[in-house]
């Protein structure tokens, strides 16, 4: 019921308004100083009523930043941190999100993420998260570093005082919101 909420409300933003919400984020990210200092970020490729994503990533790769995306691996229900240098060569994973070939080279140790950028549904005001059910990040996260940032992108609407949690789910370091 809660995800079907949010998701109602994503989807009923326009594109103009998400486009430039999006650029607000961006420009909140470009400043947080675990991002500015942050050497390798892994990055989520925003599907239709998120945060939108690229434009985040492509400035990242003009830096010096390390750029990794997801992948999924669905038997395994879990997720790998794959180095992409362009978004030309991505391709649809199991659940029609864009993500890099793995080619065993490019797939990035855990300990080398300095931040994790992270999608959700719906964030509170403990940075706790709703994602979008597979429970993928609620995985991944915990096997980070503990000096790992992980930030959440939110439209202002997706901003809750309290979400319903359970104990294993992490808060995220912080959201960014628009």
């Amino acid at each position: 019921m809660l995800r079907e909420h949010f998701l109602r409300l994503l989807m009923a933003q326009g594109n103009a308004e998400r486009q430039f919400k999006s650029g607000q984020i961006a420009d909140k990210l470009y400043r947080l100083p675990a991002y500015v200092n942050a050497k390798t970020v892994l990055f989520y490729a925003s599907v239709q009523g998120e945060v939108e994503t690229f434009a985040m990533i492509q400035e990242a790769m003009r830096s010096t930043k390390k750029v990794a995306l997801p992948s999924v691996q669905r038997n395994q229900k879990t997720m790998v941190p794959i180095l992409t240098d362009s978004l030309a060569n991505l391709k649809k994973g199991p659940y029609g999100i864009l993500e890099p070939n793995i080619n065993g080279d490019n797939v990035l140790d855990l300990s080398a993420i300095d931040a994790v950028i992270v999608p959700g549904l719906a964030f509170d005001a403990n940075n706790h998260r709703l994602g979008r059910g597979a429970g993928y990040y609620d995985r991944f996260l915990p096997t980070l570093s503990e000096r790992t940032t992980t930030i959440g992108l939110a439209f202002d609407f997706q901003i809750v005082d309290r979400l319903p949690t359970e104990p294993h789910d992490m808060a995220l370091s912080c959201v960014i919101s628009a």
